[in-house]
């Protein structure tokens, strides 16, 4: 199953024909624009398609002419859209990035400059506003990017560092130096400029080299690397070869590879490749060397293995952990240091660890409540019910958690009032949402999405249930939950979790005895009820069901004319899911945590993560290795709480829905082919 984390922004519905289209959208989208063409222009047709039809098919038409780069047919399209066309302001700025795309020496920029006076704060104006400073910087145009730049509303790394360049300011690549991230190429003139003047030293390259190494990130280790001098520069090809066979490396490996910088960090970073493989093999290497390594050196390869094997649910994690010292951690060290520590309750490290996070980590509600768990375990409640206090009561799996530990009922919060007309109008007339609606309308999720989060910027909590309103009464579920989702103090559960189609999905539910909150809690993860929600991985549907599964379920309960066009109908994609679902949960001991991991990573991982011995609920879920996978679950069953209670249902304890995961071992074992 496909995980769709909080939102898939990227889900688009399969192309096709459009509601009052006459021609199909995109196969006949240039003969649809000549007929409808001929029509609109010829004042005696006697049966001339509706107006909005002919608006329509131009518009969809000027879209397929960007995709194919036909900038004589993109003329032609937009000239017959009115300009009171809602979406004609995306067909002008289409336009106008064709202009920019042709990267001409020199562009007037009247047309841009009016564009962005005309829809100014609005998601086209950003957008053409960056297309416009990318532009300007990679043409050096100093004078007009530095007049442009302060209206941005939100740079990314690359505009900043054409910024940086705009004003001379060399010294502000050095927090993007000093990251992860990999470098855009607008960046390397300053770190040029940082380098020549010696303002970059040799240990601030190592450490980059070092960093991208460790995440595998080649070619910018080799591109920070080359401001080294040359004779301690890396050979050509001799990272590429040991990321692809560090054993080899480590059989030619000679004696007095420690005695220089170079050679200690292809060391390291061999270390690194074949715990990538083998974690044990890679610690065993790694023993075998360290006495000729730095201490500082091999602490810190010590570290980098004890975050792999917590990650694997290793025993020897903490150990490793202990090797690595006092070398810094960072922060996805420290996390699975904690979430290696909860596996073994080990409780003492879980408040040590968690005590010595940098502020703004130990600030996030799991550490928040982790933390707390361990002062309560370690018999300092007073400390820990500060803390529970601190986030009972938020909308999530650890708020959740943390208001049980305080004995509080979780409920719904106070029904906020309804958007009154005047809130309605308001946002029925809003220009943004006009357009989102109807790029949603033509099956532009894309960028329907796009425009409808940028619109809600601003907007205060009444506006924000005015704008989910019109989403809902437009059909549109996901944009709906997630406007909802957004209000602080007045809130509408009914909107934040939306439970559509029941009338078609709780007869299967109840028929295979599933509780229909929790399969509303990952319906509403997986495809926040797009119906044609497509995944990258090509899982569709409401339940996102990836195809394989599909075949393999529809074969198990021997469905009729079964064929994989209609996985996206959504009646046969609720049968296949409910049906997976309840097959999952069969055969991992009829556990709705296990079972929600299972649907999302497989249910072979699911039953490799439980581990030796038997584990709350909530640290199974935390110590889900895959980031993913790890927050769906949280959510799923956070979310199946409030539909319990908007279903009528009686409060519960999630707790108890996260129960006890038992130990590999023990567990019944059916159905070992479920794919």
């Amino acid at each position: 199953m496909y995980l769709n984390h909080e939102l898939n922004d990227g889900m688009k519905r399969p192309a096709g024909k459009q509601p009052g289209m006459q021609c199909p959208v995109l196969f006949m989208a240039q003969l649809c624009l000549g007929l409808c063409f001929g029509l609109y222009l010829s004042s005696t047709a006697s049966a001339a398609p509706a107006l909005s039809t002919i608006n329509d098919t131009a518009f969809i038409a000027a879209r397929e002419a960007v995709r194919t780069g036909n900038r004589l047919r993109l003329e032609q399209a937009v000239a017959a859209l009115p300009a009171d066309y809602v979406l004609r302001p995306w067909a002008d700025y289409w336009q106008l990035q064709q202009q920019l795309a042709a990267d001409a020496d020199t562009i007037n920029d009247n047309g841009i400059t009016a564009f962005l006076q005309a829809h100014e704060g609005s998601y086209l104006a950003e957008k053409l506003r960056n297309d416009w400073l990318r532009f300007l910087g990679k043409k050096s145009d100093w004078v007009r990017f530095a007049r442009e730049f302060p209206s941005l509303s939100g740079p990314d790394t690359e505009l900043t560092c054409y910024a940086a360049q705009a004003a001379g300011t060399p010294q502000k690549v050095r927090s993007l130096w000093g990251s992860s991230a990999e470098l855009p190429a607008a960046c390397t003139p300053l770190a040029d400029q940082l380098a020549a003047t010696g303002d970059m030293t040799e240990e601030e390259i190592w450490q980059r080299v070092r960093r991208m190494l460790a995440a595998g990130k080649v070619g910018a280790s080799r591109a920070a690397a080359a401001y080294l001098p040359t004779e301690q520069n890396f050979e050509r090809g001799s990272l590429e070869a040991i990321a692809v066979d560090p054993e080899r490396y480590f059989k030619r490996l000679h004696p007095s590879f420690a005695t220089t910088r170079r050679g200690r960090e292809m060391a390291l970073f061999a270390v690194r490749s074949l715990a990538r493989k083998d974690v044990l093999a890679a610690a065993a290497m790694l023993r075998s060397i360290e006495g000729k390594l730095p201490n500082a050196d091999a602490r810190y390869a010590w570290g980098q293995l004890a975050r792999l094997a917590a990650g694997r649910h290793l025993p020897e994690a903490l150990a490793w952990y202990d090797l690595a010292a006092e070398t810094p951690l960072d922060e996805e060290q420290m996390a699975w240091q904690v979430r290696a520590a909860l596996r073994m309750n080990d409780w003492a490290r879980v408040q040590r660890v968690i005590a010595t996070m940098p502020a703004e980590w130990a600030q996030q509600p799991e550490w928040i409540y982790w933390q707390a768990r361990a002062l309560t375990t370690l018999g300092q409640t007073e400390q820990a019910n500060a803390l529970f206090l601190r986030i009972a009561g938020q909308a999530n799996f650890y708020g959740q958690l943390a208001a049980e530990e305080m004995g509080w009922t979780i409920r719904l919060p106070l029904q906020a009032p309804p958007p009154s007309p005047e809130e309605i109008a308001a946002g029925e007339a809003h220009p943004g949402l006009q357009r989102a609606l109807e790029l949603f309308r033509l099956d532009m999720r894309v960028e329907g999405v796009r425009e409808w989060n940028w619109s809600l910027r601003g907007m205060n909590d009444r506006a924000l249930l005015a704008a989910a309103d019109l989403a809902r009464r437009h059909a549109v579920w996901d944009r709906a939950i997630n406007t909802a989702n957004r209000t602080l103090e007045q809130h509408d559960y009914s909107l934040r979790y939306l439970a559509p189609f029941r009338a078609q999905i709780e007869p299967a539910v109840h028929e295979l005895a599933l509780d229909p909150s929790w399969v509303y809690g990952l319906m509403r993860q997986e495809s926040r009820f797009v119906i044609n929600a497509n995944s990258s991985a090509g899982a569709q549907g409401l339940m996102q069901v990836m195809p394989a599964t599909a075949q393999w379920v529809a074969k198990k309960i021997q469905m009729a004319d079964f064929h994989l066009r209609k996985i996206s109908e959504m009646d046969t994609n609720v049968r296949l899911g409910t049906n997976y679902l309840k097959l999952v949960l069969d055969s991992l001991d009829d556990h709705p945590v296990l079972a929600s991991a299972a649907y999302n990573a497989g249910p072979n991982r699911a039953r490799r993560w439980r581990g030796n011995q038997a584990l709350e609920g909530a640290i199974y879920a935390e110590t889900i290795p895959f980031a993913e996978t790890r927050d769906y679950v949280k959510k799923v069953m956070s979310n199946a709480m409030y539909y319990n209670l908007l279903f009528g249902g009686t409060p519960q304890s999630l707790k108890a829905r996260l129960g006890v995961v038992q130990p590999a071992s023990t567990a019944v074992q059916i159905m070992k082919d479920l794919p």
